[in-house]
């Protein structure tokens, strides 16, 4: 009786996953798979000429308006960030907070950095792997939502280096 009950399980599980396999999938109005390739194509040399070493960053971030963006975790960004900066984590980015934390001015100079940045890769920045750094998605949604004026730290750094002015926190 065992044998039959495994060729039953098995013919069920072979037959149920081929179904599943076979679906077409729905159109879903709400994922434009194809347009965000477009854009993270579109915004390559864009995003290659905002990146910025240590000395330009640091000047940027004192020219008045310009707004130092976290977007890690809240729980990151409380063990630690970057004196001066805000925090909009990136899983939270809608029209709407990105509007109440960036302001309505779309061309204000927005500078971003993420853990990739630091060398330390420990707790609040360990390091991800290189094509999954979280300043990739953060500047392309950026400009996705219509902010163009964003500009990333290039530089790997220390958070121990005194010109960072890391503010450490709980």
């Amino acid at each position: 009786m065992k044998p039959l009950y495994t060729a039953l399980a098995g013919l069920l599980l072979a037959t149920g996953t081929a179904s599943f396999a076979q679906a077409p999938a729905s159109p879903n109005p709400l994922i434009d798979y194809a347009r965000f390739a477009d854009l993270v194509r579109d915004l390559g040399p864009v995003r290659e000429a905002h990146r910025l070493p240590w000395s330009q960053f640091e000047a940027a971030m004192a020219r008045d308006g310009a707004i130092l963006l976290d977007t890690r975790s809240a729980a990151d960004f409380t063990r630690g960030h970057i004196d001066g900066a805000i925090n909009l984590p990136f899983s939270e980015f809608t029209d709407a907070k990105l509007a109440a934390t960036l302001g309505e001015d779309r061309q204000r100079p927005i500078l971003i950095y993420c853990n990739n940045n630091f060398s330390d890769n420990v707790a609040p920045v360990m390091t991800k792997r290189a094509p999954l750094a979280l300043n990739i998605p953060t500047f392309v949604n950026l400009h996705g939502y219509g902010y163009s004026n964003v500009w990333e730290l290039a530089d790997v750094m220390s958070i121990s280096d005194p010109r960072l002015r890391w503010i450490s926190g709980s």
